[in-house]
């Protein structure tokens, strides 16, 4: 009996490992053609998440998506989004498995830039000006978002509309990040800080004072 369950199991091993291969989205595969663009060897994991929009997405080469990755623009397939591109991820980057691309205005991420698994980046949110209608009725606020290149982003961090990360940032897993941030910034919490940093002269070190960015959002400068 335990020769046929390993034959068994070897065998559907075997083929979830074929599936996989062959569900993969690729340049060379007929779901690869709806995107704007999709460089030379990317790869989008099987099983994908959702996905639509494809046509305003620019996905550099050699970017790596792992499975259950959702990526799309605008409100839900079919409207009309405009002759440009909304959602643009540079090369050889890594976007962890079960994360959320959502993209309505701009979302930019840089070249070696890698997520951790479920991490969520959105350009637009729910607004509550009206105390009288509904949140999820009242229509929602976009503000572009920006990943420089070569930044890292933990598990479940979630950057929220009108971020921007400068080169070579660190964000903490399940940090909430808003606002603007310079290159080489360690971003941790909720909401989210600056707090630690790089120059030259000191290196990797703390910092030295406080200050607040735009919408109540606390940010460390130096």
């Amino acid at each position: 009996m335990s020769l046929v369950r390993r034959a068994l199991g070897t065998l559907i091993h075997r083929a979830y490992t074929a599936i996989r291969h062959a569900g993969a989205i690729t340049p060379a595969t007929p779901s690869g053609y709806r995107f704007r663009r999709l460089g030379d060897g990317v790869s989008i994991a099987f099983p994908p998440g959702a996905i639509f929009g494809e046509r305003w997405m620019e996905i550099g080469d050699h970017t790596l998506i792992g499975e259950r990755v959702s990526l799309s623009c605008g409100m839900m397939p079919g409207p009309d989004l405009g002759p440009g591109s909304i959602l643009r991820i540079g090369g050889s980057c890594s976007i962890g498995r079960g994360s959320h691309i959502v993209a309505h205005q701009s979302i930019d991420i840089g070249d070696d830039v890698f997520t951790g698994p479920y991490v969520y980046i959105t350009d637009q949110n729910h607004v509550y000006d009206d105390p009288d209608v509904p949140i999820g009725r009242q229509w929602p606020r976009n503000s572009p978002v920006s990943i420089g290149s070569g930044s890292w982003l933990g598990a479940g961090a979630i950057i929220l509309p009108g971020t921007t990360l400068g080169r070579q940032c660190v964000v903490a897993g399940g940090a909430v990040v808003r606002g603007e941030f310079p290159d080489h910034s360690v971003v941790a919490g909720v909401p989210a800080r600056r707090v630690r940093g790089y120059t030259p002269e000191l290196g990797w070190h703390a910092p030295i004072a406080f200050g607040a960015t735009a919408e109540g959002m606390d940010r460390t400068t130096f």
